[in-house]
């Protein structure tokens, strides 16, 4: 009697665990590559995160904070991400394999989700260095954003347009967002180039604690610098104590996938992207600026086929 009570236990147990739900074993998941805590990615990242969490089902997501665009790229290309924010001169630098740029080969596994808002290249030096312009940064300190990120390579390339070099600088440091504001706040840097959204957390940060400058990018410099960069402005009232409208470089960023992502998973992200815009409003005024009739334009790298099916669905491919 016992022993007929313990085979039924056991094949009670058995139908049990068979009959339990498999998303738990087969749950999508979803880890979104950003940028550093105190810059734009990172809100964003969060804000998609529980997107993503609360609509499609079985969902695992994460938010990893990172050193941005090349570094974002590369765990992209391993594997190691699911979707990532990345500046679209990065983007087009790794699928082409650019060695200088960080990339040590084609990161041929990169597939497109969306354009997504602008950055613009913000220059911002304390009032008391002096500096108001490109040619001033001579001899000065400036921080260039962490080494290899897509910041530092839009520094290289505004200073390469404005005939210097890194070798012109008194120093140049390689440093995040963050950590460059503290810098100046304790009077141990001149200036820091931060290329974001417009109103970063850090630049907010610095203008009401100490006095600055706004450092404008001429449109000469920009018609150099040629795509995927573009005329941009930083309007009045940006920053604490910059009152007139600041010209500048702007570049779009990209929210970007790789090809070993499902394609009803990278559906689903395209499609909860544009259906939960308020969301990433919320999450940072940044997003403002992104836009369906915008989502195709200047993209890098091929679509990946859910977000393309997507597309097509809105009437946006033939």
């Amino acid at each position: 009697m016992m022993l007929r009570k313990a085979k039924a236990a056991v094949l009670t147990a058995a139908f049990t665990i068979m009959a339990l739900p498999a998303t738990s074993a087969h749950a999508e998941f979803i880890n979104i590559l950003t940028g550093g805590t105190s810059g734009i990615y990172y809100p964003m990242g969060v804000a998609l995160s529980k997107v993503y969490g609360d609509h499609i089902p079985g969902a695992r997501t994460q938010v990893q904070a990172t050193k941005a665009s090349v570094e974002n790229l590369n765990l992209l290309q391993q594997g190691r991400g699911e979707l990532a924010l990345s500046l679209g001169d990065s983007v087009k630098l790794a699928w082409e394999g650019n060695e200088e740029a960080g990339f040590r080969k084609p990161l041929d596994k990169l597939r497109g989700i969306a354009a997504m808002y602008p950055n613009y290249v913000q220059i911002v030096a304390s009032k008391a260095s002096g500096i108001t312009t490109l040619e001033q940064l001579k001899g000065r300190d400036l921080s260039v954003g962490a080494p290899k990120s897509g910041t530092e390579l839009n520094a290289r390339a505004i200073l390469g347009a404005a005939g210097m070099s890194y070798a012109d600088l008194g120093k140049a440091e390689y440093l995040p967002y963050a950590e460059s504001v503290e810098l100046m706040k304790n009077r141990q840097l001149d200036a820091t180039l931060q290329s974001a959204g417009l109103g970063v957390a850090s630049l907010k940060d610095l203008s009401t604690s100490m006095d600055i400058n706004v450092v404008a990018v001429p449109e000469d410099i920009v018609a150099r610098l040629g795509a995927p960069y573009i005329a941009g402005t930083i309007p009045g009232g940006t920053y604490d104590g910059q009152d007139e409208d600041v010209p500048t470089a702007a570049i779009v960023n990209f929210l970007v996938t790789h090809s070993d992502v499902s394609d009803e998973t990278a559906y689903q992200m395209t499609k909860l992207l544009w259906e939960n815009l308020p969301a990433l409003r919320s999450a940072h005024k940044a997003a403002e600026a992104i836009k369906i009739e915008n989502a195709l334009q200047g993209m890098p790298v091929p679509l990946h086929p859910g977000a393309e099916r997507f597309y097509r669905e809105q009437g946006l491919l033939e």
